[in-house]
């Protein structure tokens, strides 16, 4: 069974299943989940836990020999499993493929790990898990969905607050569910009347936004120029070197370059972008930009390059932000 983190407490409370396969690179959500389903077991009389760290040079007999030892004061047990690169390999896969065939009401395996791609969702463990528990996937918030989920945790939290104040708190913590988090804990004591104006909002809350590369790129592929450029200022601030950003959108550019040439082939735009919370963000792009366009900005990203080796007389992130109004579908002045 495959589900998402709303549906877990309902899926818990049907009763607990042997196996649970949480991923996601989304640590709060990850997190939260995970302490769900050890909470279920414990009120489930799992009384003993034994935590297993599967990085590099893992031997996969410790989970198996884990499986077939119990204490002597325990009667269920709980195996949680952390694999940080999510690929156990051979040994990893067979070890719980045949974990998989001894799973027990009174033996539950959570196993911890990133997000899995495609490839590894239709892998042979994973489907011999899938057929005995539940696989769990968890999905970042991306920037249109932070204010709905901003609210409920609010509600959640006994509170309420103006649109605007909402809107506040996702800005000033975009990406960081974590901060989200704490700062709704934080309004929580400062609240008189459970309800949070705007100018409360914006008293209260310290900027916490976490800017990546990644959510630069898919702002501007959703057209979105003002929270890309918001972004990259972001980016800049904290610290990120000039290469890495250019690096990301002239991958981005030659991609959709690549993917405009093979959707005019006939083929399917499903089968060119796996992702599929990305394709409407690439269907977006190319329909603003032609593969002139794109080439076109392609050289300005040569230039832009040349400018932060130091052979063009020009300021590497003011070049950064042309490109990022460009993507976006904006003229730049």
């Amino acid at each position: 069974m495959r589900i998402n983190p709303r549906q877990l407490p309902q899926n818990l409370k049907q009763g607990l299943a042997p196996i649970y396969l949480v991923s996601g690179d989304e640590p709060l959500l990850v997190q939260e989940c995970c302490d769900s389903i050890r909470a279920a077991a414990r009120q489930q009389g799992f009384s003993e836990r034994e935590l297993l760290h599967a990085e590099a040079n893992f031997d996969w007999g410790q989970l198996l020999a884990s499986a077939g030892s119990m204490s002597l004061f325990a009667e269920r047990k709980v195996i949680e499993v952390r694999l940080p690169n999510g690929k156990p390999g051979d040994k990893g896969s067979k070890a719980l493929q045949e974990f998989a065939r001894l799973a027990s009401e009174d033996l539950l395996l959570l196993l911890v790990l990133p997000r899995l791609d495609r490839s590894q969702l239709n892998s042979k463990w994973v489907k011999a898990l899938d057929q005995r528990g539940v696989i769990l996937q968890v999905w970042p918030v991306d920037t249109q969905e932070m204010p709905r989920w901003i609210h409920q945790r609010l509600r959640a939290a006994g509170l309420d607050a103006e649109p605007e104040a909402i809107q506040i708190l996702a800005e000033r913590v975009e990406g960081n569910l974590l901060a989200a988090r704490q700062e709704i804990d934080k309004l929580k004591l400062l609240s008189d009347d459970n309800l949070i104006t705007a100018d409360t909002m914006r008293h209260a809350v310290a900027s916490s936004a976490r800017y990546d590369v990644f959510g630069l790129i898919d702002r501007a592929l959703a057209g979105d120029a003002e929270n890309a450029v918001r972004t990259l200022q972001g980016l800049r601030a904290e610290g990120v070197e000039a290469p890495v950003v250019l690096w990301a959108i002239a991958r981005e550019i030659r991609s959709l370059l690549e993917i405009g040439e093979k959707l005019d082939q006939g083929q399917p735009l499903s089968r060119l972008v796996r992702i599929q919370k990305r394709q409407p963000l690439v269907q977006s792009a190319l329909s603003r930009l032609h593969p002139r366009q794109l080439e076109a900005l392609l050289l300005r990203a040569r230039a832009v390059d040349g400018a932060i080796k130091g052979g063009r007389d020009q300021d590497p992130w003011a070049g950064l932000l042309e490109l990022t109004i460009n993507l976006s579908g904006r003229r730049s002045l």
